[in-house]
């Protein structure tokens, strides 16, 4: 186009593109009416501008800053044609809030760049994209949902990412098998949709229409070391953040009475691979608490079905991950009702739970194990047993006795831990689940010497000059 620029946009003070009015118009009908604001007559001013005036508009908030408008301007100067590269997963959804934010609408102009847009996300992108292609589209709209510090722009964009989501776990419900657990389990989540490969989408591309050349990026092909099957994609989802795996947990209906056994899989996967902050809990800790209720849930209903989680080991690591991950009291509670109900089945390891890691924090007196959670645990077999036949419940809680004697032996050295927490341990169980004493006093000559040792210390400290 020969003619001079006659309109300056400045995008959120941080950028200024020098667009032609009669072209951008044309397309957006944000930019129309705030061309048509100042052309208004203003006091003192000119009715009218020259023609070929330079006109100055200000794009507050807008989401994706200078180069979403530049790649709305190559859409608009394109006569409606976008070039291939707007569809491209790192560039779509720039484009695609650009559009919203610029009313880019069928009102305004038929075959409008919104139209495009949303015509794309359910449709060709399913079919172009591919697996890795869908995955960075939801983690570019991520890194925009954060960037934008205006509510308004961060909303577009928040809206954009569930239909990201959606789009994403469409294609794992579209290859994914019903989980199987037990022969007897079902499910009546997206992901229970039966299929002839469980594979990655990728894998069935043969049978799709091949994009474009320009549209192809080279990718791994999915797969995750956690398990094959219909967990393939658990680690390339697991880069995710918490607010979008939530998303996604609702879209596959898991969020409110989870039971399905793949959801619940990944959700533990997931909770792994992330970290809570120690001092200050952050927006994404909340939601990965969240997270953490709707997988102990998953866990809890499947483990009273006999499939999944139906062994205490598997439930000892599913109470640590939840718990790290800020699971609520009530959630914890369920999960340690059912590890409580197998506790003859648990190994000394088994019991020895940071305190850090079981989410109890610094407890003064606590020492380095959760000490409280092993008398909880305790307590729910012991009420467990006095339902059982009384020669099975003796038997059982024998083989828990002797359990906890050891685990008094190991925790015993422990110079944080006070008489009282000790006691609370060995006087947990009642005294027919001992045959002898001999465990629990090696334990507490243990607990006495080491206490007496660190008063000493302590002592001689005070007294020492430095």
């Amino acid at each position: 186009m020969d003619e001079a620029c006659d309109l300056e946009v400045h995008v959120n003070g941080h950028h200024t593109l020098l667009l032609h009015q009669s072209v951008v118009c044309g397309f957006s009908g944000k930019l129309r009416a705030m061309v048509a604001t100042t052309k208004k007559k203003k006091p003192g001013k000119e009715a009218e501008p020259a023609a070929g005036a330079l006109l100055s508009v200000e794009l507050a908030g807008f989401p994706g800053g200078g180069e979403a408008l530049e790649l709305a301007a190559r859409f608009c100067y394109g006569n409606g044609e976008p070039p291939p590269l707007l569809w491209r997963p790192t560039t779509f959804p720039l484009l695609y809030c650009a559009a919203v934010f610029l009313e880019m609408t069928e009102e305004v102009r038929p075959g409008n760049l919104l139209s495009q847009a949303e015509a794309f996300v359910h449709d060709d992108a399913r079919r172009l994209w591919t697996w890795a292609d869908a995955v960075a589209a939801v983690r570019s709209c991520e890194r925009l949902v954060v960037s934008d510090s205006s509510t308004n722009a961060a909303a577009i964009a928040d809206a954009l990412l569930e239909k990201l989501v959606s789009a994403l776990f469409s294609r794992i419900a579209a290859a994914s098998r019903p989980a199987n657990c037990s022969s007897s389990s079902s499910s009546s989540s997206p992901l229970s949709i039966s299929s002839s490969s469980s594979s990655s989408p990728d894998t069935d591309s043969a049978t799709k229409t091949p994009p474009p050349p320009e549209l192809v990026t080279t990718t791994t092909k999915p797969c995750s070391s956690s398990g094959s099957g219909n967990e393939w994609w658990f680690d390339n989802v697991a880069s995710l953040s918490p607010p979008t795996v939530e998303k996604a947990t609702r879209f596959l209906g898991g969020e409110k009475n989870n039971k399905d056994p793949t959801i619940t899989r990944f959700l533990l996967h997931y909770l792994r691979r992330r970290r809570r902050s120690v001092d200050s809990p952050t927006s994404d800790d909340l939601t990965l608490s969240v997270l953490a209720n709707t997988a102990a849930h998953g866990v809890a209903a499947l483990a009273a079905t006999g499939g999944c989680f139906s062994s205490c080991r598997s439930l000892f690591r599913v109470l640590r991950t939840v718990s790290a991950a800020g699971a609520s009291r009530e959630s914890r509670n369920k999960l340690e009702t059912l590890v409580g109900s197998l506790l003859d089945q648990a190994t000394l390891d088994d019991l020895l739970v940071p305190v850090f890691v079981s989410g109890g924090g610094s407890v003064p007196g606590g020492g380095v194990y959760d000490v409280r959670l092993v008398v909880r645990l305790v307590r729910v077999f012991v009420m467990a047993m006095a339902l059982e036949e009384e020669e099975e419940g003796t038997k059982r809680l024998r083989k828990v006795g002797r359990l906890v004697d050891k685990y008094l032996g190991e925790i015993s050295p422990d110079q944080g831990l006070t008489v009282g927490r000790f006691l609370a341990v060995a006087e947990s169980l009642p005294d027919s689940a001992r045959g002898c004493f001999d465990g629990v006093y090696r334990a507490l000559d243990i607990f006495l010497q080491c206490s007496a040792i660190h008063v000493f210390l302590c002592v001689h400290c005070s007294l020492t000059p430095r």
